[in-house]
């Protein structure tokens, strides 16, 4: 029997790579001192590997794997192949639109971002074309295979797989990019044929498109890649993960390949088909921990059935995680504020790979050998499961009340948005912005100060206030319709409203990516939810008092609050869900109360909840949107319903999205250059959209005849009477110079329009 991980966070247990990354991009370190970051971090990750029989090489990236993997087939977007500066200045140029030192006229459009399947991390969207051609450069894998031998680690280099790579690209002039396959297969085989003259093993090729829903072209084009990749230089272990293989379960451990992997957590129900099917010649790898989650692994309940299993594979058993475990925080014995109890049911990257090492031990030589280890695991598991903290009995019988009518508005749409226009009574291509404004380094000592006890609540609050009167100040002067308080008191549009619910706990260093330097840091629920007391009715009150203008009130919705936490797992999600939503309500019907008329409850995660598989939608969709009813249905028709939904193609949800009945919505369209309104030519959206106009994730200043025109398209399919006018997303992460040139740009652009 074998062990291995299919990838490691990549950010180091402190974000080392995130500031390493910043201070390039602003030219206060050289490219050689991030590389010499990048080796330190891959360093570290190796030496806590060297246990397992295979480490991977490869899942380290400066900003994306998928951007690294369109480099390694020399498939470069046109607009960057000729801009000046190394390999890494192109390759940030993509990412994010510029490079450290760049100008504006050495800018590019950044590639578009989407999720990583139902994940939160995003990458960058491979770009097609029908005369795409590849050419392989692999140095920066065998850079770091090299590496890692001089470490004494036994390396497994980790490749995005053919069809996958195809799959989530996009074309962007109409072609048909299965029909790119023979033109990439070679560069593939150029790379194993390196990797094994490199003194490779065994290859890890992901495709975690085969849990998806294939269609029998696609499910062939994996028999006639594998078929070409197929080589006795080296081993081949085919990676799926994500979900359950179902119809293409044949089809997988059909292909000429060494090993499979499939995620044993998710797709426990097929291990049993799998091992049936599976080739005498082949291996078979488990994630048989979660990749996912920060909950630890019933060690006991897992050997049960596990045990059997490797007694009849003997070694052609291989056992990991289920996936990456890139989606979860890095080093668990960081956390030296938790709660002690909470903290002792939780289990992070680190702590995944002893896990891994208990159970191997345990298959190799006997429970005996690590008894201690099983025992405290076990009555671990036995607390979590008794403790009174987890169970509240009055959020169940809430739960128990909830009614059909709470999950409607008053009125429909037309009549809802006459009373809104004669209340509002705002322009034609009315701007707003997402939410938050730049989130300075004043912001953040202040607010760490207050955390430390540095300071008193009073001058908390006093300092908050001014920032708040400052950006009210600003949007006014700007122009801007619509006003929002800037969320200065705010560190992240989940983690702000945990803080303030029970059943969440939180940590110092748990991060995780989410995009390049982006880290995000989901918190725990770990119990019932409840909202014990209002958590921004006084910051909306005080926007609201300092300008005769509407100043919309800034909650994050229940489905978001859910995906982008990490999730108990012992009762299911759309329970968890609903009573977010109970406790949103509250928030929403005291904000009106307290006069603030435009409320926006941001959905930014409600793709992201997806199932893989579009049959599965139906389900999800239902609760998703019954969960975003009950939240914002409770007002009068006067009180006007935003959502925000950031980087989610969501064409093939738009009836879902239409049954949420928000009044407005805003999207991401900006990187898409629009192409996410198609569905418009379609479906007659009926209730007003704000299609962003300003990428919010690159650090470009748009210009106006720019914005004008993403308007103009938008406006052909949608009346201009329902468009409204704003960014992408909110501007937390950017710099005053460049929000305020934008905006100055984005209110000189409804002005046209006008």
């Amino acid at each position: 029997m074998k062990t291995h991980i299919l990838g490691f966070p990549r950010i180091g247990s402190k974000r080392e790579l995130k500031f390493a990354q910043e201070s390039f991009w602003k030219g206060e370190i050289t490219a050689d001192e991030l590389i010499i970051t990048g080796k330190q971090i891959r360093a570290t990750n190796w030496n806590l590997q060297k246990f397992l029989d295979f480490a991977p090489v490869g899942d380290f990236s400066f900003y994306d794997h998928v951007l690294d993997m369109s480099f390694t087939l020399g498939n470069v977007p046109e607009r960057a192949q000729n801009t000046k500066g190394a390999e890494l200045d192109r390759f940030f140029r993509i990412a994010r639109g510029r490079s450290a030192k760049d100008n504006e006229e050495d800018t590019i459009h950044a590639g578009e971002m989407t999720k990583w399947f139902d994940t939160n991390y995003h990458y960058i969207v491979p770009e097609f074309k029908a005369d795409t051609k590849f050419a392989l450069n692999p140095q920066r894998i065998i850079e770091q295979l090299a590496e890692s031998r001089e470490l004494g680690v036994n390396a497994k280099p980790v490749i995005v797989g053919p069809i996958t790579y195809l799959a989530i690209g996009k074309e962007k002039d109409g072609s048909d990019k299965s029909d790119l396959l023979q033109r990439i297969i070679p560069e593939y085989q150029k790379l194993l044929d390196i990797l094994a003259e490199n003194g490779a093993e065994w290859v890890q090729i992901d495709e975690p498109v085969l849990v998806t829903e294939l269609d029998s072209k696609w499910q062939d084009m994996f028999q006639t890649a594998y078929e070409q990749l197929s080589q006795p230089n080296i081993k081949i272990l085919l990676a799926t993960y994500f979900g359950t293989l179902q119809e293409n379960l044949a089809t997988a451990v059909s292909l000429p390949v060494d090993a499979i992997h499939i995620d044993a957590v998710r797709g426990i129900s097929e291990v049993k088909t799998v091992m049936n099917l599976l080739p005498e010649t082949m291996q078979l790898s488990l994630g048989v921990i979660d990749g996912r989650n920060i909950w630890k692994t019933d060690l006991t309940g897992l050997l049960n059935w596990l045990e059997p299993i490797a007694k009849q594979l003997g070694d052609r058993l291989w056992i990991a995680p289920s996936c990456s475990l890139l989606h979860v925080p890095v080093d668990l014995d960081l956390e030296e504020k938790m709660d002690e109890e909470i903290k002792s049911w939780l289990s992070f990257a680190t702590h995944k790979l002893e896990e891994l090492k208990v159970v191997a031990r345990a298959l190799k030589d006997g429970r005996d050998i690590v008894k201690a280890e099983l025992n405290e695991n076990y009555q671990l598991m036995l607390n979590r499961r008794k403790s009174m903290r987890v169970n509240n009995p009055d959020v169940q019988r809430s739960l128990l009340s909830v009614l059909p009518y709470m999950l409607r508005r008053e009125s429909t749409y037309e009549k809802r948005a006459q009373v809104q226009k004669n209340k509002f009574k705002l322009p034609l291509y009315p701007t707003t912005t997402i939410g938050s404004f730049p989130q300075t380094s004043e912001i953040r000592s202040t607010r760490l100060k207050f955390k430390k006890g540095e300071i008193d609540n009073t001058s908390y609050v006093q300092k908050m206030k001014v920032e708040i009167k400052n950006a009210v100040k600003i949007q006014e002067e700007l122009g801007l319709d619509v006003l929002v308080h800037g969320e200065a008191e705010r560190n992240d549009m989940v983690e702000y409203f945990g803080e303030h619910l029970d059943g969440y706990v939180f940590s110092e260093f748990g991060w995780v990516q989410s995009y390049g330097s982006r880290c995000v840091k989901p918190p725990i629920i770990f119990g019932d939810i409840s909202r014990p007391k209002p958590i921004t009715i006084e910051w909306s009150k005080y926007a609201q008092s300092l300008t005769n203008k509407p100043m919309k009130g800034m909650l994050t919705g229940p489905v978001t609050i859910l995906n982008w936490s990490f999730v108990r797992d012992d009762i299911p999600r759309f329970v968890v869900c609903n009573q977010i939503a109970l406790a949103i309500r509250e928030e929403v019907l005291d904000l009106e109360k307290a006069g603030i008329d435009i409320i926006q409850i941001d959905e930014a995660a409600l793709r992201e909840g997806l199932p893989l598989r579009k049959s599965e939608w139906g389900d999800y969709l239902k609760w998703a949107v019954e969960a975003f009813q009950l939240s914002a249905n409770g007002v009068s028709d006067e009180t006007q319903i935003h959502t925000h939904m950031c980087y989610s193609e969501f064409n093939d949800i738009i009836a879902a999205i239409a049954d949420m009945d928000a009044d407005v919505i805003t999207i991401e369209t900006s990187r898409s250059d629009m192409e996410l309104l198609d569905v418009f030519d379609e479906f007659s959206y009926p209730n007003e959209i704000g299609p962003g106009v300003y990428d919010i994730h690159s650090p470009n200043v748009p210009s106006v005849d720019y914005m004008v025109n993403l308007m103009e398209k938008a406006a052909v399919r949608i009346p201009e009477e329902r468009l409204w006018v704003n960014p992408d997303c909110g501007l937390k992460t950017r710099g005053w110079p460049e929000t305020l040139s934008s905006l100055r740009n984005m209110v000189e652009a409804a002005n046209c329009l006008r």
